[in-house]
């Protein structure tokens, strides 16, 4: 909490103290109702023949794990560290290339530069995918262009986001406070 850094007083530390604890209960909670929605979804779709052998073995990877985990621990040199390095980072590795070509096609075509704000962000966005390249390296003055793209407008969209889903999560959490919004609980 921010206030506990700047008023360090013992009235704060109990207030840090308290929402730390009740972060970690909801935190929890949070996981539960996770593996729950998760094995629910994927029972569903292993009755569509289409949708079951994917439904199945997101299941069975994910009782795997499960299961290396608690009996083989997550120590370094443990199989569930193992097979996290040597198969979930790779696949997260091709996902996200995957993603980027994925968004740079999206982009082409949402954004077919018809303004300012348009032309600004294609050309931005090829700045910073083509300074992010080893051949942007090669370009004079191309790292202090990407890094500053990034640390002032990207950052400040970045803020103004981070924000609306803060404000988004309190609206909702109030919603399901109050009953209003049930669809979490499948209703």
């Amino acid at each position: 909490m921010t206030i506990q850094y700047f008023v360090p007083h013992p009235t704060s530390q109990n207030v840090y103290d308290t929402s730390l604890m009740w972060s970690r209960a909801i935190s929890s909670m949070a996981y539960v109702m996770a593996i729950i929605s998760f094995l629910r979804f994927h029972t569903k779709r292993l009755k569509n023949k289409n949708y079951a052998p994917y439904s199945l073995v997101a299941i069975l990877s994910f009782t795997a794990m499960v299961l290396i985990g608690f009996i083989g621990g997550t120590a370094k040199d443990s199989l569930f560290q193992k097979i996290y390095e040597n198969m979930m980072v790779p696949l997260q590795a091709t996902t996200f290339s995957l993603l980027a070509f994925y968004m740079s096609s999206a982009a082409y075509r949402a954004f077919r530069i018809r303004g300012v704000e348009a032309t600004v962000l294609m050309i931005t966005a090829f700045i910073v995918i083509f300074g992010t390249t080893t051949i942007g390296n090669y370009v004079p003055k191309m790292n202090e262009i990407v890094e500053w793209i990034m640390a002032v407008p990207n950052l400040a969209s970045k803020r103004g986001i981070i924000i609306g889903v803060g404000l988004g999560v309190v609206a909702t959490s109030i919603k399901i406070i109050l009953g209003i919004e049930r669809n979490w609980v499948g209703g």
